[in-house]
């Protein structure tokens, strides 16, 4: 298997809110084949992120729709800046995430923060000074 990662779909509570969150909140624009069932969202030259009812993805994927707490993953949006952690998580707080852990210095030498959006996913915000990410 070709190792890529093309699309990362998000099985969101409520689409509307959560449309609204990527859309007007952090000004992410829907790409072709968004729908009033799905949002996707270009996050790269190759990848889309999807936002989709979190009943109907489970049930797509033939699992219990439940499930709180720690999901075992995070997404990253890695800035140019540590300044630029700062605003993209201050964004991020006023289009209507949570801050779970503010822009600070990392053990491995960059600085990072943490915000979690409407449905609780959580999103690191990174400056990495050893690898141009942003």
């Amino acid at each position: 298997m070709k190792p890529k990662l093309s699309l990362v779909t998000l099985g969101v509570r409520d689409l509307p809110r959560a449309l609204a969150f990527y859309r007007d909140g952090l000004g992410w624009q829907p790409a072709e084949g968004s729908n009033e069932h799905i949002a996707f969202f270009g996050v790269g030259e190759r990848a889309l992120l999807a936002l989709f009812g979190r009943e109907a993805l489970a049930e797509d994927a033939g699992v219990p729709a439940h499930g709180e707490g720690f999901r075992g993953f995070t997404l990253a949006h890695n800035v140019a800046s540590p300044a630029a952690v700062d605003e993209t998580l201050a964004g991020a707080v006023r289009a209507g995430a949570t801050l779970v852990k503010p822009g600070q210095p990392t053990s491995w030498g960059g600085y990072s923060g943490y915000f979690a959006d409407p449905d609780g996913v959580l999103w690191e915000v990174a400056h990495n000074p050893f690898m141009d990410l942003s």
